[in-house]
């Protein structure tokens, strides 16, 4: 159960309002994650640089990459609305998330989104050195960067306990 109540959007003040209004209006949903952020406008505001800094990474990496990217560090940190959300993305595509093929380039990717969430620091040379074999410094920075503001997301609604939309619920991954 969510420990703090997402706000209905009837109740938004108006500085959060018109983000979640941005939000509807190019498509997107104003899920429980956005409503709960709305209680703060500010770290709604800041929270949803995610949107502009995926948009950067898309040429870098391109549709499936960034996916498998965010899922790797949401699997990672065990969030459930984050990691269903991707897993979503992935079933949809016809992929099987518990089955992928990855090749050298992708399989770098989602190995340094899964240390990011594990532990930033332990990053390794070797690591490194084979995500720059890839990439440029500024693809790097910008990568890391919304790798972090992925690990945020995940700590916001794992830290609150933010409840699954009910639209991703067929998504779930299957208990063990």
């Amino acid at each position: 159960m969510a420990r703090i109540q997402p706000l209905e959007i009837e109740r938004v003040e108006p500085a959060a309002r018109v983000q979640l209004d941005a939000q509807l209006a190019s498509g997107g949903r104003v899920t429980n994650m956005k409503r709960t952020l709305a209680h703060s406008p500010t770290a709604l505001h800041a929270l949803m640089q995610w949107y502009p800094l995926r948009d950067e990474v898309l040429p870098i990496l391109g549709q499936r990459l960034t996916v498998l990217f965010a899922f790797a560090v949401s699997t990672q940190t065990d969030c459930l609305i984050c990691s269903t959300f991707f897993r979503r993305i992935l079933l949809d595509a016809g992929e099987k998330p518990d089955e992928l093929t990855l090749d050298e380039r992708e399989e770098t990717v989602v190995e340094y989104g899964r240390q990011l969430a594990r532990d930033a620091n332990g990053v390794s040379d070797e690591l490194y050195r084979r995500l720059a074999s890839f990439f440029q410094p500024a693809q790097i920075v910008t990568l890391t960067a919304f790798g972090g503001l992925m690990i945020a997301t995940n700590l916001f609604n794992n830290a609150l306990k933010v409840d699954l939309d009910d639209y991703l619920q067929p998504y779930r991954n299957p208990p063990c």
